[in-house]
């Protein structure tokens, strides 16, 4: 294993029947970032986690998790939150995260009075003593988070964690797993929602169809795209025409739009003002994660993601 990386994977291969679940992926999740897996659902990214944290064995390539061959050597240091959540509905908020921690091996006096402190930092102290049965869909789900964390793990691993949760608890949970990166933790999630990583991570795994589209950082796979420009003159013909590139399209509105040319703004500035356009609007935008998603996997696997700006996208940073 490299040094420095919490996770290393080669070559992983998943097969369910006659199905390949996971085919030939590669990963490497420096220690301390946070390391996002996207694609669409059924891409292959709960499998992944599941091979990478040993709760199911890949059918072909290599996995080291914490510096250990055999994932459940490091369980103890590892906290998961699974996609299915689920709580016993009679225990309380304090009960429920002392249990899950000792499931880790914290004592669960210790488990007790960490929660009682995470959920007071939090401002849910009121929910201490109150029962699971009795808390809504997104609070229950914060409790469960911080089970997954009472014990302190260096390795934080949570599949498609913002899921079902309101633009709230959206914004708490990211917010929570910030602080958990800024104390030291490794934080890997998988999610479908583009927005969430391209606010979280620098490096990020593409998955679509069982295969690795992608692998780096953020900013590699943007990248990917030329920023594009946006052009609005008061002329509609002169010769700075020509400084255009061939692709550049005409909207109704009459706003010019194109990839910035490869030698830059400056000689395309020089251009327009020489050849007398008269620039009313100049913007030069950088390619999303959005936009770069769409140019490594495709079309199909962007739209099953969900269009940009849907509701569950829409989040304070």
């Amino acid at each position: 294993m490299q040094a420095g990386l919490a996770i290393e994977a080669h070559g992983l291969f998943k097969t369910f029947g006659d199905k390949d679940a996971v085919r030939g992926i590669d990963l490497a999740v420096p220690e301390g970032s946070i390391y996002g897996i996207l694609g669409p659902n059924g891409a292959g990214k709960t499998t992944t986690l599941r091979m990478l944290l040993g709760i199911i064995d890949p059918d072909g390539g290599s996995r080291r998790l914490l510096g250990c061959d055999d994932p459940l050597d490091a369980a103890k240091i590892v906290g998961y939150l699974p996609e299915e959540r689920g709580l016993y509905p009679t225990m309380t908020a304090r009960e429920a995260i002392a249990f899950m921690g000792a499931l880790r091996g914290l004592p669960l006096k210790e488990g007790r009075s960490r929660a009682g402190e995470m959920l007071e930092a939090h401002g849910l102290g009121d929910w201490v003593d109150k029962p699971i049965r009795n808390l809504s869909k997104g609070m229950a789900q914060t409790i469960q988070l911080f089970g997954t964390i009472v014990h302190r793990p260096r390795l934080i691993v949570l599949d498609e964690p913002f899921s079902g949760l309101d633009a709230i608890n959206q914004g708490r949970l990211e917010q929570l797993i910030r602080e958990q990166a800024a104390d030291g933790a490794t934080i890997i999630f998988s999610t479908h929602i583009i927005a969430h990583a391209e606010r979280l991570c620098e490096r990020i795994a593409i998955i679509a169809g069982g295969r690795l589209r992608f692998e780096g950082l953020v900013a590699e796979a943007r990248d990917r795209l030329r920023p594009q420009v946006r052009l609005r003159t008061r002329a509609e013909e002169g010769p700075w025409r020509a400084a255009l590139p061939q692709e550049a399209r005409r909207l109704p509105s009459g706003v010019w739009e194109f990839e910035l040319p490869r030698s830059g703004v400056e000689p395309l500035l020089k251009a327009l003002i020489d050849g007398g356009a008269g620039i009313e609007e100049l913007s030069i935008e950088r390619p999303g994660l959005h936009d770069a998603f769409v140019a490594i996997a495709g079309e199909a696997a962007a739209r099953e993601m969900g269009a940009p700006g849907a509701a569950e996208t829409e989040v304070a940073a």
